[in-house]
């Protein structure tokens, strides 16, 4: 395990924070089906339980911390509404959220996410404001729009209530399938690799995670080899929800105290993983929903004779890449 980073943040969230919102989301967001399948196990020669978050509210874990973040906020805070920036499924989260909350969102978008996350996001009755992710800063959009509207502001992973949601997904998995030896999660901004990695220390002590990163976008993993914050500008992968330009002030010391390991996946892993679920699994989830999956698919980790959880973040797919998406396999 990584050595701890001197003086974190006083307000990192804590796996008593995680356990209030697995009662806060209860009866709102889905508990979500754990899969397993005979085709893995003898490929990986491991007792393998794939956590489907695909199947979760809004396709995707980020409804868990969305809600409990936005249903603790004051009454005066619910009618003036809040912002959020996404290139997906943090936006739809919100968006669901808030129609269910009656909380008026406003959504900062790259122009080039994917359309049917974008379409969700509208469906759900956010108000979407566009941005050019190369020329724009999404976060000082979403300050301004906060500022000029009296907006609450809902990051996608660095908020104690949106990273402590995010851990109820490795809590529900451990409380369904026991002990397990690894838990394999996918990492964008590390929200939710840090929620699973306190649950585990917390739940499940004997359990290493490790979390999974695009090539491309590996701005965590050296983060967490050299114990200072690394960023990365507009990474050129398939994984558009692991875009991320770096840990955030509390996920990444969480991410140094808490995860055991960091690895990382090209594009044509990742790619061929997702098929593979589609295919053998009949588990549809989107190339960021797949990261953890191809670590343990191609051999990444070395998982013989564990049982090893795997999460599988979202299933938002845009079908409209599935070809050029085969082209890279």
């Amino acid at each position: 395990m990584a050595p701890d980073v001197p003086g974190p943040p006083t307000d990192l969230p804590s796996f008593a924070d995680i356990r209030s919102a697995a009662a806060q989301i209860a009866g709102v967001a889905s508990p979500t089906p754990v899969v397993t399948s005979r085709t893995v196990a003898a490929r990986t020669g491991a007792e393998v339980f794939f956590k489907c978050e695909n199947m979760q509210r809004a396709g995707a874990f980020k409804f868990r911390g969305a809600y409990n973040a936005m249903s603790r906020l004051s009454a005066p805070e619910r009618a003036r509404g809040v912002v959020a920036f996404s290139s997906g499924n943090h936006a739809q989260a919100i968006a669901l959220a808030g129609k269910v909350l009656a909380v008026p969102c406003v959504i900062v978008m790259p122009t080039d996410a994917p359309a049917v996350k974008r379409a969700a996001t509208i469906d759900y009755g956010a108000e979407v404001v566009p941005y050019d992710r190369h020329t724009g800063d999404r976060e000082a959009i979403g300050r301004r729009l906060a500022a000029d509207r009296g907006l609450t502001v809902i990051p996608p992973y660095d908020h104690p209530h949106v990273i402590a949601g995010a851990g109820t997904v490795a809590l529900e998995l451990f409380d369904e399938v026991g002990a397990l030896d690894l838990l394999l999660v996918p990492c964008g901004g590390g929200g939710l690799l840090s929620g699973a990695a306190l649950t585990a220390a917390a739940h499940a002590p004997g359990c290493r995670v490790i979390g999974v990163e695009p090539a491309a976008a590996d701005d965590a993993t050296r983060s967490f080899r050299t114990g200072e914050l690394q960023t990365v500008h507009n990474p050129p992968t398939v994984a558009d929800g692991a875009r991320t330009a770096s840990l955030g002030t509390l996920t990444f010391p969480l991410v140094r105290r808490h995860v055991d390991d960091m690895v990382t996946v090209d594009d044509r892993a990742l790619v061929r993983a997702m098929f593979f679920l589609w295919e053998r699994l009949k588990v549809v989830v989107e190339p960021t929903g797949a990261l953890a999956a191809a670590a343990l698919l191609e051999g990444v980790v070395d998982v013989r004779g564990l049982r090893v959880g795997v999460v599988l973040s979202g299933g938002n797919v845009d079908f409209s890449q599935t070809e050029s998406w085969r082209q890279l396999a």
